[in-house]
């Protein structure tokens, strides 16, 4: 009979196994990415005209949502405005391309780098406020954003209330891909390199000094955190990523007007994280999707009140889904690991 010292020693190879069960979920997370990205690519020549616009829309609504989930989900910011960046974003693209002469690509780093600057003026003085007051500020953010483009001093850069059009670029280099494809493969390449900047800022120490703010503020400051420069630094990192997607959500419209970025546009956003999962990069994909399809699903349930229809959905999703589409993958990824223990 063995030994209760024999009993509790764990196998031979036991503790290798623990070790390297780590790089073996990782080597198989990144598999299931990288099979994500070719299905993503080859729906190039599988999606036509509006369909292909639609995917790209939802790519610049994951990056718009990628940056409110920094600040919110992972720093515990609440804004009620960022549609005022998506805004930024998209004028400022269109503006350097209109009146710079700046091509696509040149456009799209120098809007968000304009968002930069002014999500972090903007969030240095709202350090002193916090929850309600903070989501106050930055809806009155979204509520000024449209009528500030109509101002006419600055119609001689926006274009006024009849906004620039925009020229879809074509694709380069003699590659034979339409414009919709191209622009689509562009966001797609765009959306990658985000999503890995943001894998990778969360990564570092700088990413657990934000989930620390958010946990607990003081706690955090104890630990010689300094929380207002990370705070601003967030504000506006997460104000560069969303005028990023405003930028590419420019080019694919091919116009941007004041009246495209009204108050609902950053109600939606927030939405969006929400319905995705807060304070994770894979909610921003689901996010983006529900906000590009479930108010056309909606309209086709019911013309007569579609927004009816799409609080419903919300309401049910809500109760459903408490954590979001990601907090219920998770709870049936760890439903379907306990059954498989039990089995074993």
């Amino acid at each position: 009979m063995a030994s209760l010292s024999s009993l509790s020693t764990p196998p031979a190879g036991a503790a290798n196994f623990a070790t390297q069960g780590a790089p073996v979920a990782r080597r198989g997370h990144w598999l299931w990415v990288l099979a994500l990205l070719l299905l993503a690519a080859g729906l190039t020549w599988v999606l036509k005209g509006y369909q292909l616009f639609q995917a790209t829309m939802v790519l610049c609504y994951a990056i718009a949502l990628l940056g409110l989930n920094i600040l919110t989900g992972y720093n515990g910011q609440i804004s009620l405005g960022h549609g005022a960046f998506f805004a930024l974003g998209a004028y400022g693209a269109a503006i350097a391309m209109e009146h710079g002469g700046l091509p696509y690509w040149a456009a799209i780093p120098v809007a968000g780098l304009a968002c930069l600057v002014v999500g972090y003026l903007f969030g240095r003085p709202a350090l002193k406020l916090e929850g309600l007051y903070l989501a106050l500020a930055t809806f009155a953010l979204g509520v000024a954003m449209p009528q500030l483009l109509k101002y006419k001093h600055l119609e001689a850069w926006t274009g006024g209330v009849q906004g620039i059009v925009l020229i879809k670029p074509d694709a380069p280099w003699g590659l034979p891909l339409t414009q919709d494809q191209w622009l689509y493969l562009f966001a797609l390449g765009v959306t990658v390199v985000m999503f890995l900047i943001v894998h990778n800022l969360l990564s570092s120490g700088t990413g657990r000094a934000m989930r620390a703010i958010r946990d607990h503020a003081l706690a955090a400051e104890a630990m010689g955190v300094d929380n207002r420069h990370y705070k601003s630094m967030t504000f506006g990192v997460s104000a560069a990523f969303t005028g990023v997607g405003g930028a590419l959500s420019a080019i694919a419209v091919q116009f941007v007007s004041p009246d495209s970025f009204t108050l609902f546009l950053s109600i939606s956003l927030l939405v969006g994280i929400v319905v995705g999962g807060l304070g994770t990069l894979w909610g921003a994909l689901f996010g983006a999707l529900f906000i590009m399809f479930v108010p056309n699903l909606a309209e086709q349930v019911s013309k007569a009140a579609p927004w009816a229809v799409y609080g419903v959905a919300l309401i049910a999703i809500m109760f459903v889904m408490p954590g979001g589409v990601v907090g219920l993958l998770r709870r049936m990824q760890t439903a379907l690991r306990a059954r498989e223990n039990r089995g074993g």
